[in-house]
């Protein structure tokens, strides 16, 4: 794993900027998140930018928070933030014919301990959780399309 990244990417019937718009918003991301982990904003932050700060409640057997700010955005193509371990979530947004491709990562050559997380197993584990949260955003998006 020298590349400390593991990603995985779906094509979503939908534009990048409705897609780009729930992923922006840390009010929805528990509803697309797919580890079962993320269980709601605590901020105001509805529409995140370059630099936002956000904090969110975590569970993984007891409940925490987490504090996150974003450090890549390109509007309508790619959001990622970190928190104060410092490896990274990444979105990358990529028009293709019948939609979006939605490519998840989870980067952690910017953590500050990448071998406890190697060690954790986190980067195997986080790739079914990246495939069902991709999956959500995608029934998100096609019942918000469907109930206009």
């Amino acid at each position: 794993m020298s590349t400390r990244q593991v990603s995985v990417s779906r094509t979503i019937a939908a534009t990048p900027a409705a897609i780009f718009a729930v992923l922006s918003d840390p009010s929805l991301h528990a509803v697309i998140d797919g580890s079962g982990t993320v269980q709601g904003a605590h901020s105001n932050e509805r529409q995140l930018r370059l630099g936002s700060k956000f904090s969110m409640g975590m569970r993984m057997g007891v409940p925490y928070r987490i504090s996150n700010e974003v450090v890549e955005f390109e509007q309508d193509r790619l959001i990622a933030w970190r928190h104060l371990g410092g490896h990274r979530w990444r979105y990358e947004l990529r028009p293709v014919d019948g939609g979006t491709e939605v490519t998840e990562t989870f980067d952690w050559s910017t953590s500050r301990a990448p071998k406890a997380i190697e060690l954790a197993g986190y980067p195997r584990r986080h790739v079914p959780n990246m495939e069902r949260t991709l999956e959500r955003l995608e029934a998100f998006l096609s019942h918000r399309s469907n109930a206009l």
